[in-house]
């Protein structure tokens, strides 16, 4: 049995990680650890789960393989090196920590241990991505010529990390990740940063608002937009020379929800329903392999710090 400890009893592990873990066999949570005792209850008093007295105590639990790690991004690189140095897997949130140099680091421990670190952008791994790669590769939309998508949402309560700075907040470190982790995707090794600009609130001094442009060696353009002050949006398009398609719950589609999108060529127009998925699920599922496979552990690796790096350049950019 594969047995993952928590540290943190954040929202995300009670809504997502523990329903999507109670679905795959041979792996269980081992407990969670909190410094909250009200958010500690609802974990037991629903999922009846062992409680841990601190951090350390799960890390160091001889029985707990894997250290899932929910926590705001500033403590994102203590808890992970902790928790490899003890020789344990890491399934991280997003962003993976708050700086590429950070990363790179925790890379190359995982790596040198022959241990999985992975950051749970758990998008990529719904099947809606398949079958829209599927319909780019038919040639329906013809060559693709500019990617557009958009992740935003209105201001969320007071209190929430995203808006504080000394916790590793602001758009870019949240929402406008998903945005680049899915153009790199779409554009492959080639993609490269053209220009970026974030809005900072004046209030908090975190980057509430940004975009940012790629592009690739094939010449297509891709645009992405984020904030978290803003009407929602969760979109993607794709624009082809002979077509174009558009969805509107990319990052965000929950299991059992099934995403449609629209294509529109010369020919007319079609609606697309496309699959249902528990991207959550597939995403620990994916941890799981790499646990056995050494090059998917070094893909993920790759990834991780490609990731960081396009992070760091695009606030740099923005500082430039």
């Amino acid at each position: 049995m594969f047995r993952i400890g928590i540290l943190g009893a954040a929202d995300i592990a009670f809504n997502r990680f523990l329903p999507a873990l109670e679905k795959i066999q041979g792996v269980q949570c081992a407990g969670v650890a909190s410094n909250s005792p009200d958010k500690l209850r609802r974990f037991v008093d629903k999922y009846n789960i062992h409680v841990y007295e601190s951090y350390d105590e799960v890390i160091q639990d001889e029985n707990v393989d894997c250290i899932y790690v929910p926590l705001p991004p500033v403590f994102h690189y203590e808890w992970a090196k902790k928790a490899l140095l003890a020789g344990k897997h890491v399934f991280l949130e997003k962003p993976s920590t708050i700086s590429a140099e950070q990363t790179r680091e925790l890379v190359g421990l995982a790596g040198s241990m022959g241990l999985v670190l992975q950051e749970n952008y758990m998008f990529q791994y719904h099947a809606q991505l398949a079958d829209i790669e599927k319909i780019i590769a038919s040639g329906e939309l013809g060559k693709l010529r500019l990617v557009r998508t958009s992740f935003g949402f209105p201001r969320r309560a007071g209190g929430d990390f995203r808006y504080v700075k000394e916790l590793g907040g602001g758009t870019m470190m949240d929402n406008g990740g998903y945005t680049i982790k899915l153009i790199d995707m779409l554009l492959g090794e080639s993609m490269r940063l053209v220009s970026s600009q974030l809005d900072y609130d004046e209030k908090t001094g975190i980057d509430i608002f940004g975009t940012a442009e790629f592009v690739n060696d094939d010449g297509v353009i891709a645009q992405a937009a984020f904030g978290m002050d803003c009407q929602y949006q969760c979109s993607l398009e794709l624009w082809g020379s002979r077509g174009r398609l558009t969805t509107g719950r990319i990052y965000t589609a929950p299991d059992g929800f099934k995403p449609v999108a629209l294509v529109e060529t010369g020919a007319g127009s079609r609606t697309v329903e496309l699959p249902s998925c528990d991207a959550f699920e597939e995403s620990i599922k994916m941890h799981l392999r790499a646990v056995e496979d050494e090059r998917l552990r070094e893909s993920m690796a790759h990834e991780l710090v490609r990731q960081a790096e396009f992070v760091d350049d695009v606030r740099g950019m923005d500082r430039k």
